[in-house]
């Protein structure tokens, strides 16, 4: 997981924690992260190519959340 996710529900909770800013800060961070994997797995250095597909989702997350709050949408979830 990217950053300090040990897990998917933790990314999640970290995301609806955080505000914009630390949205857009850790967006930065996991595109020049995801950057840098593709150069490392394009020159044989990665380990796990599964990262990029973990990263890549990462991204993809953090951006329907902003999306979601610039709609003025709510991303309350029911949890048992």
């Amino acid at each position: 997981m990217p950053d300090s996710s040990k897990s998917t529900r933790d990314l999640l909770d970290q995301i609806h924690g955080a505000t914009e800013a630390e949205l857009y800060e850790r967006l930065r961070h996991i595109e020049e992260a995801l950057s840098n994997l593709r150069f490392r797995l394009a020159s044989g250095q990665i380990d796990d190519p599964k990262r990029i597909w973990k990263y890549r989702k990462a991204i993809a997350r953090i951006k329907t959340e902003l999306r979601l709050r610039q709609l003025g949408k709510s991303t309350a979830r029911a949890r048992s």
